[in-house]
């Protein structure tokens, strides 16, 4: 993967791409051909050789097809090789990496998990698992318009709202971002000006999608719903990724998880 991720940057009409989807998340293909010199056709195929090195992610709204930014691939090239050479000349990596994760609104990630839709499945919604790799597990029967109830630790987080939206198994999980409570806030060492700001935040809406590719399964997270200046939106920039490792990790390992 790495090969075809230095592939895909090598070419200036790709980071020009990048580059317009940082400034603008979620641009469709019109939107973006506006912006460059270049036929519809050349720019679809400079998309497709992006999103194969998963640099992109695609999300439909309606007919419409979005382009994200997607750091995950820049995330395992800098954690891999930003350590072992001189800085400065990755520095283009460094800051890309940045650039890729403080883009505004929705939050799209991507990454693929050497398993199957049915054993990520599992670990997704089963808490014996999330708690693993998470720290946490919902108490809910996973179906549309069904209460949830999180548990982190002796924390217990309820609320109006806090609800499964879609549950299609092993193809897509939708459900609203828990409310920050005192109690929450106090567990994981939340300031007061923070709690204040985030506990007034509206909930947000967590999507997990699930799609087979050639042995592996490719998960995306979409969360949205976010104002502009959401305490919370800047918060998930760093943590969904971290999940991600993590979930990779112990999907990939666990004897435990079945078909």
């Amino acid at each position: 993967m790495d090969d075809e991720v230095f592939r895909a940057l090598a070419d200036p009409s790709r980071r020009r791409l990048l580059d317009l989807l940082n400034v603008r998340n979620g641009q469709t293909l019109r939107e973006l051909c506006a912006e460059l010199d270049m036929a519809r056709q050349s720019v679809s195929k400079h998309l497709a050789v992006l999103e194969s090195a998963n640099l992109i992610t695609t999300v439909w709204r309606g007919r419409e097809k979005l382009h994200h930014l997607n750091a995950e691939p820049i995330n395992a090239i800098a954690d891999r090789w930003i350590h072992q050479y001189d800085r400065r000349r990755v520095q283009l990596l460094a800051d890309l990496k940045t650039s890729l994760e403080t883009t505004v609104n929705d939050f799209v990630y991507t990454t693929y998990i050497r398993t199957t839709p049915e054993r990520l499945w599992q670990a997704l919604t089963d808490p014996k698992f999330t708690e693993q790799y998470w720290g946490l597990s919902h108490e809910t029967d996973w179906k549309a318009g069904s209460e949830m109830i999180w548990h982190q630790g002796d924390v217990t987080i309820a609320g109006p709202g806090q609800v499964v939206v879609e549950h299609t198994p092993y193809t897509r999980l939708t459900y609203a971002w828990h409310h920050i409570t005192r109690e929450f806030a106090d567990s994981v060492g939340l300031s007061g000006d923070v709690y204040e700001a985030t506990s007034r935040e509206p909930l947000s809406t967590a999507s997990f999608e699930l799609e087979p590719v050639d042995g592996q399964v490719k998960l995306t997270v979409v969360h949205s719903g976010f104002g502009p200046d959401s305490v919370i939106r800047t918060m998930i920039e760093t943590g969904w990724p971290r999940v991600f490792a993590d979930l990779k990790s112990v999907v990939e390992s666990s004897a435990a998880l079945t078909d």
